[in-house]
């Protein structure tokens, strides 16, 4: 999906989990502190007895913050293994426990063990776990985009053309364990990054299967984009992908009446527009497609 159907979509969202500075000067921090209370119409009327209940309860807005954690402190912390997988394809890997705390849900988890510990993850994928390690380790994960552009960092092994889906499926299956891990800064780089690969319609296809499968009903932000992109391309993907496309209504009831409602509500805003201004010159928005024929 080289191009975005959602504006609200953040594209370029700086990931403060991992804000690099130097080798070992590194500040930290999915989140950011929470601002002061409200409390000033009980401390105007003399209610306010102990500090607590004071905007700087703390102290002056004068004082010095708190120090900042370096990047050689969160090396220091302890070694947590995650085991990812199961059976003959479990893999072991190994993280600060500085840095997973990030993270809501390993901050759960490794509340629970004293010291150094392990923690099953039998489900996940193992290429979205080594870009969810990345990410906290440096603010982004490969391939980063491109600065100023909508392309990412070329690689050899993967084609300019994703004509399986598997470079969709890459970042959609970040976005959801970032969804997962609650990382949110995490979730809309991966968001970002979907918008900037090229793929044909049985890349669209096997995208939009893993969106409907694996994401909520309420998240917006990536099923809009996905339904838009059919209503307004289905007309000329489906001889490309029409059995599959078929199959994915039927399996994903979800999907074909999320395509029909935008392709009905663009009907109806179009004829609204030509009766205000009849005779008016149409317009539509274009992005490069690649059909599998033509690819192949």
């Amino acid at each position: 999906m080289a191009d975005s159907f959602n504006d609200e979509v953040i594209e370029d969202a700086p990931p403060a989990t991992a804000t690099t500075t130097t080798a070992d000067d590194v500040e930290m921090g999915e989140g950011a502190g929470a601002g002061a209370s409200a409390a000033g119409a009980a401390a105007a009327e003399g209610d306010n007895t102990n500090g607590e209940d004071l905007p700087f309860a703390e102290g002056g807005p004068d004082d010095p913050p708190a120090p900042r954690v370096t990047f050689a402190q969160y090396l220091s912390t302890p070694i947590v293994t995650l085991l990812i997988g199961s059976g003959e394809a479990e893999t072991l890997l190994t993280a600060h426990q500085g840095l997973l705390v990030q993270s809501p849900y390993f901050a759960e988890a490794c509340a629970e063990f004293a010291d150094d510990g392990s923690i099953e993850l039998p489900g996940e994928d193992l290429d979205a776990m080594g870009c969810f390690l990345e990410f906290l380790y440096t603010g982004d994960y490969f391939p980063k985009k491109v600065p100023g552009q909508r392309t990412l960092e070329k690689d050899p092994s993967i084609p300019d053309v994703d004509m399986t889906g598997d470079q969709l499926l890459k970042h959609a299956k970040v976005y959801t364990l970032a969804e997962k891990f609650g990382l949110v800064l995490l979730k809309n780089l991966a968001s970002s990054k979907i918008h900037c690969v090229n793929s044909t319609a049985k890349g669209e296809i096997a995208y939009a299967r893993y969106v409907y499968a694996f994401t909520s009903k309420d998240d917006s932000s990536i099923r809009v984009p996905v339904a838009n992109f059919w209503a307004t391309r289905s007309h000329t993907l489906r001889s490309e992908a029409e059995d599959e496309f078929r199959a994915l209504c039927l399996e994903y009831p979800q999907f074909g009446y999320d395509v029909l409602t935008r392709v009905l509500d663009e009907k109806l805003k179009r004829e609204r527009n030509e009766r205000m201004h009849p005779g008016a010159p149409g317009s539509a928005r274009k992005r490069p497609r690649h059909s599998s024929a033509a690819a192949a």
